[in-house]
């Protein structure tokens, strides 16, 4: 029985600075192998040139083996470059054009097999929500948004919880409102672990970041550490 990990980075990693490369390492500590096999899926930035250089950069420093996945040039066979991998990567960016690009390729059925064969799934911001039943975006210009997302994991994710200003009043809104009941809600330069669907661990790889579950109760919004 593979354990299942995926680890929801709620903003920063070597997308903004290479760094101490922490979360990275974190991330391929979970696989017990020297030299993992990891991939980049760069869809929500547009497949940035920068975006990918950095990830080598990265995480050839970690002495891992590197390739990414293209879906505005040419595409190879996803089935078979996911499912040769150790740890996949999403990065960052439009989560909606993201999640229809991967869907007209069938790419969300083949990272959910993924998934359940105990590759290590992970990402930050659009690739950290993916992951979820749902997550916040702000893939649209005018405002924040909830949509529908691989449903991989339960539950409903925001990330940048601390790092936008617009974030917490919207979470606050939406639960108040009963739109939903609960958000796991990622502070920047930190990341969460749900292991094997239901364990969940909160990774601050900055200066006391937290993940949070804010909900209501009682009619009174609460925040738990998660």
């Amino acid at each position: 029985m593979h354990s299942k990990n995926i680890v929801a980075i709620g903003g920063g990693g070597f997308g903004r600075s290479l760094g101490s490369l922490q979360i990275e390492k974190y991330i391929i500590s979970l696989i017990n192998k020297k030299r993992p096999k990891i991939c980049f899926i760069p869809t929500a930035s547009g497949d940035s040139s920068l975006y990918k250089l950095n990830f080598y950069r990265a995480f050839s420093k970690l002495d891992c083996i590197t390739s990414h996945i293209d879906f505005f040039s040419r595409t190879e066979n996803l089935e078979d470059k996911v499912l040769s991998q150790d740890i996949i990567y999403v990065g960052g960016g439009n989560t909606k054009s993201m999640l229809a690009v991967w869907k007209e390729w069938n790419l969300h059925e083949i990272l959910r097999n993924a998934y359940e064969k105990g590759i290590v799934m992970s990402g930050v911001s659009a690739g950290a929500i993916c992951w979820f039943d749902k997550g916040i975006t702000d893939s649209y210009a005018e405002e924040l948004a909830i949509i529908d997302c691989l449903g991989i994991v339960e539950g409903i994710a925001c990330p940048h919880f601390d790092e936008e200003k617009e974030r917490e009043p919207y979470v606050n809104d939406v639960i108040n409102r009963e739109i939903i009941e609960s958000c796991i809600c990622i502070e920047g330069n930190c990341a969460i672990h749900v292991k094997n669907d239901s364990e969940y661990y909160s990774i601050d790889f900055g200066n006391g970041r937290n993940c949070f579950k804010v909900y209501k109760e009682n009619d009174t919004l609460k925040r738990e550490i998660l």
